[in-house]
């Protein structure tokens, strides 16, 4: 639904990106819908590769949303000029307000606060960092209250984030500001509580990014033994294909392996990476090209996955959220019933010991040893 009904909403949500590539607040809408009440979700909308995830989920939201596209023209010019000058003055010292900061940090902020203050909500739910500061600016003014869902120990999201001083400091400032004051919260992971507990001094309440049992494919594959001509399918998906992800030491191991293999990933990946990773796998002697698969609607990401032999919950210790996160394909190889293999973050290591059998911990530094096993 694109429109917002005369009704007073009583949960607005608001993420910096798209619905499509935040997976739990489209989760935290459909359920707080299915509890009876009126949400209403504010986004932002108008990258043209997310258009069409985004309205496969729209088509069956029992949610009103209202989507924000780009700027454009002097709009974009001076809310890029105005960022960048509001960056430079937090070079010099902290900044004095929250907005100051917000609009250092995001530079639709404003945009996504006058929308969100528009939706008048009773209650109000950030997802990402930059909706923080947007949820707290429109409750205030409405008279409402506010929570935030914590994905991620935004502290050590990126290493870009950590290289950049002005940065870690906006983040810090945002958080110490406002998560006190958020009634819920909520993260992804228990260690990301513990996190948060430490560095901040709130308790969050850990939801593991867990999906609809509707969303299972109707039958597993049965297993069949890999041969040449139908050679073990090894899984992995994200929005994002590219470096920094460990695809280059599973190809490094997928090439030392004696099965007959074929890695497929799911997602955006640029020509040029698709190229410097299939130099790898040849230069390697992996046998078989490597598969590029388009990016799946987000209600179908199980079921896509259910083909596979194997599914890759490939993550880095580094930096330090990777290490304590839970993504969401721990969760989709699950529903789609087919093992997985963990790599040993401090957060998969804790949750493979209730796997079982359906995962095995494997450290891909050692390629001759994650190959045999």
């Amino acid at each position: 639904m694109d429109a917002l009904s005369d009704e007073r909403p009583d949960v607005c949500l608001v993420t910096s990106g798209h619905v499509a590539s935040t997976p739990r607040l489209v989760k935290n809408a459909d359920a707080l819908c299915a509890a009876g009440l009126r949400v209403h979700v504010v986004a932002l909308a108008g990258y043209p590769p997310n258009e069409r995830l985004d309205q496969s989920i729209l088509s069956r939201a029992a949610w009103s949303y209202h989507g924000i596209g780009p700027d454009r023209g002097w709009e974009r010019i001076w809310g890029r000029a105005l960022q960048g000058g509001l960056r430079l003055g937090a070079s010099v010292r902290d900044p004095s307000t929250i907005a100051w900061a917000a609009n250092a940090h995001h530079a639709r902020s404003k945009t996504l606060a006058r929308a969100a203050t528009a939706a008048k909500a009773r209650f109000y739910l950030g997802h990402c960092l930059a909706a923080l500061p947007v949820v707290a600016r429109a409750a205030d003014r409405v008279g409402a209250r506010f929570g935030f869902d914590l994905e991620d120990f935004h502290d050590a999201e990126t290493t870009d984030a950590l290289s950049d001083p002005v940065e870690r400091k906006l983040r810090r400032i945002l958080q110490w500001r406002l998560l006190p004051r958020c009634r819920p919260l909520f993260c992804s992971s228990p260690l990301i509580a513990q996190a948060y507990r430490e560095a901040y001094g709130v308790e969050a309440v850990p939801i593991l990014n867990v999906f609809p049992r509707w969303q299972a494919p109707e039958r597993t594959h049965a297993y069949q033994a890999p041969t040449s001509d139908h050679p073990a399918v090894i899984y992995w998906f994200s929005q994002t294909v590219g470096p920094g992800r460990g695809l280059e030491q599973v190809v490094r191991v997928l090439a030392s392996m004696r099965v007959p293999v074929c890695l497929e990933l799911r997602g955006y990946a640029s020509e040029t990476y698709k190229k410097d990773l299939q130099a790898l796998a040849t230069r390697e002697g992996l046998s078989r090209k490597i598969v590029f698969l388009d990016p799946g609607e987000p209600d179908e990401m199980a079921r896509l996955a259910s083909h596979a032999s194997l599914g890759l919950s490939v993550e880095d210790s580094l930096p330090l959220n990777r290490d304590i996160c839970l993504t969401n394909k721990v969760f989709v190889y699950l529903m789609a019933g087919i093992a997985q293999v963990l790599t040993p973050t401090r957060a998969q290591r804790e949750i493979a010991a209730s796997l079982g059998e359906a995962a095995m911990l494997v450290a891909l530094e050692n390629t001759s040893h994650a190959a045999l096993t």
